[in-house]
């Protein structure tokens, strides 16, 4: 009888979804050839077969060797024979399509077969092709494409983990070009939130970038927040900084609804009335004339009339030095009044006081007159034609503002947020995201929501904000998305190089993993413990995996596979490429031309370095000025 060049062992041991097969004497481990094609043999991450009359089970061979021995056998035989452990995945019926999770189980020697390429291209193969899409190829198979099913890569939400210079960035960057393809997908929806400027270059004919401040780029948008889109806790976070006690609480909200109000007057509104206004209504009002508002009601003072009664001061007449009179405060340029000074002496008609109602919040307000006056957070408090005037009129409301994010042209829209300050990152981020989810959320039925055309929310850097111990507006609106956002089709995807920080409440809500490099133990754990599979021994091997290099565990792939991601052409690479200290880049490391130390030094222009550093924006183009310093070589001595 010829013997089967697939059989490797028998089943000899079964522990839930673990099974313990023992190597057959004529199986030769390392490489092994079947039908003329080769295959490695007894490696952790490869596939096997247990046929069981009219079902085949599969699973990932996860330790192999002396350890894999089982307890009973362990000190008879623990060197005498080859054994390999494997996790159980999923089984297919003969001509059938394959499913996740078994229906039963093996038993003892059932026999096991190494997973050809032809049994590889039956699993992967099956399905609709416009549900799948091609990331890379099987790093035991060349030949088979690793493709990862889009509906549930989106819907489920996914992470990508790896250590810095992993190759994180190329990935997401190789997933989004093809997530983006105008042929297969032209109604694609994604929002990235670039902490770092990285995909503008990488994505520039699939996304409008939208970034903060003026740029140089011609092809970048500029990027608002309107603060009146912001809810009240979400509001006084970055206007006040914090409200103490429960009379502060009142006044500003009570004072906002009041100018709420007003400008529904002033400009009606579709969908609102008057009447159901509340704090948190997105409703256009003037922040600064609040600001105002607040202040003369916290520093006014008043003179008392005979008898008792008070009188506040004559607005006309505000006294300042030398008994002339000034400026009366103007709340569109942040210019506060100036009252007389408090005096309780003298005649009676002479005497000031403080007004009758003052509300203890002087360091709140002088906070917020700061921050309307911080060209660093225009975006937020003067957001161009969403800025409202004094009397809560604006140019353009939040329709033509979600338009532009989620709406425009281009499948893809990059939220440059470089350029944001560290100190109200995690709280605008909050906001941010809080406006994408209302607006997809209370839209689910229309053709504009996330069940009609699903969004993709990418997160880069999803530790600096999503940390355990972060209880920020950030994370909760992550959670948020992560639990609910599934059924109002409102998918995310988690970038990261410390997934241990990640609150482990979001990294398992992820249904797809793309794990790549990663030595420390405690991000190994964290991704072994929200991973949906058993796959311990799979995961022990990030630390040796190469660059572009990925575990991919989940829903959006049919088996666990350890792919080699195809890079991006160089001018689809983001901007994080590193630099190169004693060699030439090249054209193939998405940046060409010369910058290493064994180059020959140019003349020096430090100015512009400094006028770089003043405008704060890299992508600034400018005029080399080493044309006018080379004149100057000739003269030294």
């Amino acid at each position: 009888m010829q013997r089967d060049p697939t059989f490797i062992g028998t089943v000899q041991d079964v522990h839930g979804s673990t099974i313990t097969v023992e190597l057959s004497n004529e199986t030769v481990t390392g490489l092994g050839f079947v039908h003329g094609e080769g295959y490695r043999i007894g490696q952790v991450g490869g596939f096997v077969r247990i046929p069981l009359g009219f079902v085949d089970l599969y699973g990932v061979v996860s330790h192999v060797g002396a350890g894999a021995v089982p307890e009973r056998e362990h000190e008879q035989r623990a060197y005498g024979n080859r054994w390999v452990k494997v996790q159980m995945i999923g089984e297919r019926q003969r001509g059938g399509r394959f499913e996740r999770g078994i229906s039963q189980h093996p038993t003892i020697e059932d026999r096991v077969h190494i997973v050809t390429e032809s049994d590889l291209l039956e699993i992967y193969g099956c399905g609709d092709p416009q549900d799948f899409v091609s990331i890379g190829h099987l790093a035991s198979a060349e030949s088979i494409p690793s493709l990862v099913n889009i509906n549930k890569l989106v819907t489920r939400h996914c992470a990508v983990v790896g250590t810095t210079g992993s190759g994180k960035s190329t990935i997401v960057a190789g997933l989004l070009t093809a997530l983006s393809d105008p042929n297969r997908y032209p109604s694609a929806r994604i929002v990235v939130l670039d902490i770092h400027g990285e995909y503008a270059k990488a994505l520039s004919d699939r996304g409008d970038v939208f970034r903060i401040g003026e740029s140089s780029s011609d092809s970048s948008k500029g990027l608002f927040i309107p603060y009146w889109a912001l809810s009240f806790q979400e509001l006084v976070g970055l206007a006040f900084g914090q409200l103490s006690g429960e009379k502060q609480i009142a006044a500003v909200s009570d004072k906002i609804i009041e100018l709420k109000r007003e400008s529904l007057l002033v400009q009606p509104r579709n969908g609102i009335d008057v009447s159901r206004v509340t704090v948190d209504s997105p409703v256009p009002f003037c922040l600064h004339k609040l600001w105002l508002e607040l202040h003369k009601r916290d520093h006014q003072t008043v003179v008392p009339r005979p008898g008792g009664a008070q009188d506040e001061v004559d607005p006309a007449y505000v006294m300042g030095t030398n008994n002339r009179p000034q400026q009366l405060g103007d709340a569109m340029s942040v210019i506060p009044p100036v009252y007389r000074t408090v005096k309780t002496t003298g005649p009676a008609n002479e005497r000031v006081q403080w007004g009758p109602d003052p509300i203890g919040m002087r360091q709140q307000l002088a906070g917020l007159a700061s921050r309307l006056r911080d060209p660093r957070l225009a975006f937020l408090f003067n957001p161009g034609e969403w800025r409202p005037d004094v009397d809560g009129k604006v140019e353009k409301d939040l329709d033509s503002l979600l338009e532009g994010w989620i709406g425009g042209p281009r499948p893809i829209s990059i939220l440059d947020l470089s350029g944001i300050p560290s100190s109200v990152l995690n709280d605008l981020i909050g906001a941010l995201l809080r406006i994408l989810y209302d607006a997809i959320f209370w839209a689910r039925n229309l053709p504009e929501g996330g069940r009609e055309r699903p969004l993709f929310l990418v997160l880069e850097e999803a530790h600096a904000y999503l940390s355990k111990e972060n209880a920020g507006s950030a994370a909760a609106a992550v959670r948020r998305i992560a639990k609910e956002g599934r059924k109002y089709g409102f998918g995310m995807m988690i970038v990261s190089q410390r997934p241990s920080e990640i609150d482990s409440t979001i990294l398992s809500q992820c249904g797809t993993l793309f794990a790549m490099r990663l030595a420390n133990d405690a991000d190994r754990g964290q991704i072994t413990g929200a991973a949906s599979d058993n796959l311990k021994g799979l995961f022990d091997m990030l630390p040796v995996l190469r660059t572009g290099e990925a575990v991919i565990v989940g829903e959006a792939v049919t088996l666990p596979v350890r792919t080699l991601i195809s890079p991006p052409p160089p001018h689809r690479r983001p901007d994080s490429v590193d630099p190169k200290v004693v060699a030439r880049f090249s054209a193939g490391d998405g940046y060409d031309g010369p910058g290493s130390w064994v180059q020959r030094r140019d003349p020096p222009d430090y100015a512009t370095m400094v006028r770089q550093w003043r405008l704060q924006d890299p992508n600034y183009v400018h005029k080399s000025s080493v044309a006018t310093a080379l004149p100057n070589l000739g003269n030294e001595e």
